[in-house]
């Protein structure tokens, strides 16, 4: 379980692709990883397999590459981390699973002296369970839903705190990231789909 609230950003310093197997190695300023810790990476929960001195290795299983963007990243690419939430942490952000739903694709970027706004054109089944005000998980960024402009298209407003800390301050038109949406939107419209389905019962 994680908040949003990135913590790090980190560098890839290693790709290596085995048949079916993703292992990325990752420069990141933190020193007391363990194996077998759980790590957001860019909003995707992954697992601490290796640890060397100021990076760590994770893998990408290809369920997990179907529905995000890791198998794109390169040598240098930046990524968002946030270590697993401890029990007594601050929740500054929002519920956040780690299981990313899709890819949205950036289609306009407005830059304004106190913001950002990026407008994002998410998979169907995201934009129908987002809010206005709502919180939706970008890159891993616990964000909240600056405007819904047209259907099926989310909009953010990314303060400059935020643009500094994060990977968002450097999004582009065409570019694709990670949304994971809210968990209690997604329950509650799986719900209401399951009692809308007739029993087959009896």
């Amino acid at each position: 379980m994680f908040t949003g609230i990135v913590t790090a950003q980190g560098s890839v310093a290693g790709v290596a692709v085995e048949g079916d197997r993703l292992k990325l190695t990752i420069d990141a300023p933190y020193e007391d990883l363990v194996l077998g810790e759980s790590i957001a990476v860019n909003g995707a929960c992954l697992t601490v397999m290796e640890l060397g001195a100021g990076n760590f290795s994770v893998e990408a299983v290809v369920t997990t590459r179907e529905r995000t963007t890791l198998g794109a990243l390169k040598i240098g690419s930046r990524v968002n981390l946030e270590r697993a939430v401890a029990v007594g942490d601050r929740m500054g952000g929002h519920f956040v699973q780690g299981h990313v739903d899709g890819v949205a694709e950036v289609i306009r970027v407005t830059r304004r002296e106190d913001a950002v706004l990026i407008d994002l054109r998410p998979p169907a089944d995201i934009a129908s369970v987002t809010v206005l005000h709502g919180s939706i998980a970008i890159d891993g960024v616990s964000m909240t839903v600056n405007a819904l402009p047209e259907p099926g298209v989310i909009q953010m407003s990314v303060v400059p705190f935020t643009c500094e800390h994060t990977t968002l301050g450097s999004l582009e038109i065409g570019d694709r990231v990670h949304v994971e949406g809210d968990m209690l939107g997604k329950f509650v419209k799986q719900l209401l789909e399951a009692r809308a389905t007739p029993s087959t019962d009896g």
